[in-house]
C-alpha cells in the first residue's frame, strides 16, 4: 500500500522552485529557499526548512536494542515522578492516590530530615513506588534511613539512592550493595540539569552526562564492579524543555552516546540508559506563572516522545518556591492527561522515523561526542571546569542577547505581558535558590541592585577557572532580566510611566502604539495615550496632564514626515525629558529609536534612569 500514491510526484527541486517564488514576492533576498528559511541552533546545528528520504542518517534500530535511539525499553509509558522537598506524609500520599508512581525526595538541611524520612513514607507501598533521593552530602545517611525501612517491612525497595561514586558521596560502596542485594535499586544518579540551568546548550548538556556518567563508570569498575554491573547502577537527569523536538532529539541522541560508550566499555547488552527528565526550570517565569503549565506541557510530551523512563513535571509556581496543592495537582494531571487520554503511553517511539527527528538526532550526537572528547581530552570531567565554563557562558550570552532583542520570546514577560498582573506568593523553597522569596508585598532589598547589566550575585560568579567542579553552578532562569525590571516597577510608591504620543488615526498608530505598549510594559512600567489626533498642541497637553516625562511617538511613516517634528518639539515645551519614535525614522527631536530587534532591557534601562527611578 503506497499512501501517496494518489499524488503527483513532488522533488525537492519542485519545492524548492515554489519557496523561491514565495520569498520573491515577500521582498526575502536569499541564495536559496534554505538559506532563507534555515535557523541555527546555539550548537551550530542547521534547522531546514524541509526535509525528505535523503536526510535519513541511517539504521536507528529498534526499541530495547542497541544502540537505543528508539529507546532503552520495549514497552510504551512511562514512570511518573513528582518530587518532594517537605515532610509532609499527606501530600505525598495525595500524589501517589492521583497518578503518581515515584517519588523524589529532597533530603537534607532545608529539606526533609533525614530522621523524617520513616514518617513521610510511613503509608507507602515501598516495594510499589520507587523512591529516588537527593541527599548531596547526606546521601550515606539518607540511604542508609531508606534500606533500614524497606528492611524492616520486608520489602525489596527500587528506585535510584543518588549517589555518585566520581565525587565521593558513597556511590561506589552503595553501587556495590544495590548490585550483590537490591537488583531493583541503582545506586548513582548523573544530574545534567544544572548544565541546563546555567544557560548551556542541549550538545553542552549531552556531552557533560557523558563524560561525568564515564567518571563514574570508572570510580565503580576501580571499586570492582564490572563493565555491566556498573552501568546498570547508572540512572540519567535531562532538561526537558518547551521546545520539543530540541527535546526528543536531545533524549534520543543521549541514548546513542551512552550506548557506544557501553560499547567500548565491552558490554553493549548493558548500555541501554535509563533517562529521568525533569521539564526545565530555567525556562519556568514568576510574572504570568500560569503559562508555565503551556511549558511544561509541552515539555512533557517532548520527554515522552523521546523515550523518557521517568518524567518529572514542575508545578507552574515552582520558580515561587514550595508549590501549593493545586499547582501539585495540575502538575501530575499533565502527565496522566498525555499518558491517558491523548494516548501517548500507548505508542512506542512515536518520532521514530521522521526525517526531521532522525536528522536532528544524528546532528546533535555527534556535536555532543564532539565536546566530550573535548572534555576527556582535558583530564576528564573532573578537571575540565575551565573548558566547560567557558563553553556554557558562551552560550548563555548568546541566549541572553537573544531574549534582550526578544528574537527568543518568553510570553507573559518580554512579550504580552499583564500590567495589572499581582505577583503570585509562594513560601520559599530552602533548597532552591532560584525561587523567588514572594511571601509578603514587599520587593526586599535584592530589587534595587538587581537591575543593572549584570544578572546578579548568582549569575555573576558563573563557574570561574576553579576545577572543583562540585562548586555549584550558576543557575538562571531567561526571563529574570524582564522580571526583576518588574519588580522595580511594582516596588515604586508610583508606578513610573511613558507616554504614548499617537498622531493620526485609529488604524495609522495602532500597529507601532501596540508595540511600544507592550514593549515598555514588559519592564512595568505605565503606559497612557494621547488618542486620535494630529495637533501637536493637543497631544502635547494631553502629556503634561498625565504627569509622565518619557514620550514615544507612534504612527506610520508617512505621517511622522508631516508631524514628528512639531510633536516632539511640543512635548519638549511641556517637559519631555526623552522621545522616543517608535520606528527608525530620523527627525529633529527625536533622542532614539523603538523598533523589532532593539535591545529591550536596555531600553528599559535607560527609561527608568530617565524616570529617575533609582536602580
Amino acid at each position: 500500500m503506497e499512501l501517496a500514491a494518489g499524488f503527483a510526484p513532488i522533488s525537492r527541486d519542485d519545492w524548492r522552485a515554489l519557496a523561491a517564488e514565495v520569498l520573491r514576492r515577500s521582498g526575502a533576498e536569499a541564495s536559496s529557499p534554505e538559506e532563507a528559511l534555515s535557523r541555527t541552533t546555539y550548537d551550530g546545528l542547521t534547522i531546514a526548512p524541509l526535509y525528505d528520504t535523503d536526510d535519513l542518517p541511517g539504521d536507528p534500530g529498534f526499541p530495547g536494542a542497541a544502540p537505543y535511539v528508539r529507546g532503552a525499553r520495549v514497552t510504551g509509558g512511562w514512570d511518573v515522578r513528582q518530587r518532594h522537598a517537605v515532610a509532609d506524609p499527606e501530600a505525598v500520599l495525595a500524589d501517589l492516590e492521583n497518578g503518581v508512581t515515584s517519588l523524589w525526595l529532597v533530603v537534607g538541611d532545608g529539606a526533609i530530615p533525614v530522621s523524617a524520612l520513616g514518617r513521610v513514607l510511613e503509608n507507602v507501598y515501598l516495594d510499589l513506588a520507587p523512591v529516588v533521593l537527593e541527599a548531596g552530602e547526606q546521601t550515606p545517611e539518607a540511604a542508609e534511613a531508606l534500606l533500614a525501612l524497606a528492611a524492616a517491612r520486608g520489602v525489596e525497595p527500587s528506585g535510584n539512592l543518588g549517589a555518585s561514586a566520581a565525587y565521593g558521596t558513597g556511590g561506589a560502596e552503595l553501587a556495590l550493595r544495590c548490585a550483590e542485594r537490591h537488583p531493583g535499586l541503582r545506586a548513582v544518579t548523573v544530574d545534567a540539569t544544572p548544565y541546563h540551568d546555567a544557560g548551556g546548550s542541549d550538545a553542552e548538556e549531552l556531552a557533560c552526562s557523558i563524560a561525568a556518567g564515564v567518571a563514574e563508570l570508572r570510580a565503580l569498575t576501580e571499586a570492582g564492579l564490572s563493565a555491566g554491573q556498573a552501568l546498570g547502577q547508572l540512572e540519567f537527569r535531562y532538561a526537558a524543555t518547551a521546545d520539543q523536538f530540541a527535546t526528543i532529539a536531545k533524549l534520543r541522541a543521549a541514548r546513542r552516546l551512552w550506548a557506544r560508550v557501553a560499547e567500548v566499555c565491552g558490554a553493549p547488552d548493558a548500555g541501554g540508559q535509563r533517562q529521568h527528565a525533569v521539564t526545565s526550570s530555567a525556562m519556568m517565569t514568576a510574572r504570568d506563572p500560569w503559562v508555565n503549565m503551556l511549558r511544561t506541557t509541552l515539555a512533557c510530551f517532548g520527554a515522552g516522545v523521546g523515550g523518557a523512563a521517568a518524567v518529572t513535571v514542575q508545578p507552574f509556581d515552582a520558580c515561587l518556591g514550595l508549590p501549593d496543592d493545586f499547582s501539585r495537582r495540575i502538575a501530575r494531571n499533565t502527565q496522566s492527561l498525555l499518558l491517558e487520554e491523548s494516548g501517548l503511553g500507548r505508542v512506542i517511539d512515536p518520532a521514530g522515523g521522521s526525517w526531521y527527528v532522525e536528522r536532528r538526532t544524528a546532528d546533535l550526537a555527534s556535536a555532543a561526542w564532539a565536546f566530550f572528547q573535548e572534555i576527556e581530552a582535558a583530564g576528564g570531567i573532573l578537571a575540565a571546569g575551565p573548558l566547560i565554563a567557558a563553553r556554557v557562558a558562551a552560550t548563555r550570552e548568546r541566549r541572553d542577547d537573544d531574549i534582550a532583542h526578544r528574537r527568543f520570546p518568553i510570553t507573559g514577560v518580554s512579550e504580552f505581558p499583564d500590567p495589572a498582573e499581582k505577583p503570585l506568593r509562594r513560601a520559599p523553597d530552602r533548597t532552591d535558590d532560584r525561587t523567588d522569596d514572594r511571601t509578603d508585598d514587599r520587593t526586599d532589598d535584592r530589587t534595587d541592585d538587581r537591575t543593572d547589566d549584570r544578572t546578579d550575585d548568582r549569575t555573576d560568579n558563573r563557574m570561574d577557572d576553579r576545577t572543583d567542579d562540585r562548586a555549584e553552578p550558576p543557575r538562571i532562569r531567561y526571563a529574570e532580566p524582564y522580571e526583576r525590571l518588574r519588580d522595580l516597577a511594582d516596588a515604586q510608591p508610583e508606578r513610573p510611566k511613558v507616554f504614548l504620543a499617537t498622531i493620526g488615526p485609529l488604524a495609522a498608530h495602532s500597529a507601532r502604539a501596540t508595540f511600544a505598549a507592550n514593549l515598555f510594559r514588559s519592564g512595568g512600567l505605565a503606559v497612557e495615550t494621547a488618542g486620535p489626533g494630529t495637533d501637536p498642541r493637543q497631544i502635547a497637553a494631553a502629556f503634561a496632564a498625565g504627569g509622565a516625562t518619557v514620550a514615544c511617538l507612534c504612527s506610520t511613516d508617512q505621517l511622522y514626515e508631516q508631524h514628528a517634528a512639531s510633536v516632539a518639539a511640543a512635548l519638549r515645551e511641556a517637559g519631555a525629558k526623552k522621545v522616543w519614535l517608535a520606528g527608525k525614522g530620523r527627525y529633529e527631536g527625536i533622542d532614539a529609536n523603538l523598533y523589532a530587534g532593539c535591545d529591550v532591557p536596555a531600553v528599559l534601562r535607560e527609561t527608568f534612569d530617565d524616570l529617575e527611578v533609582t536602580r
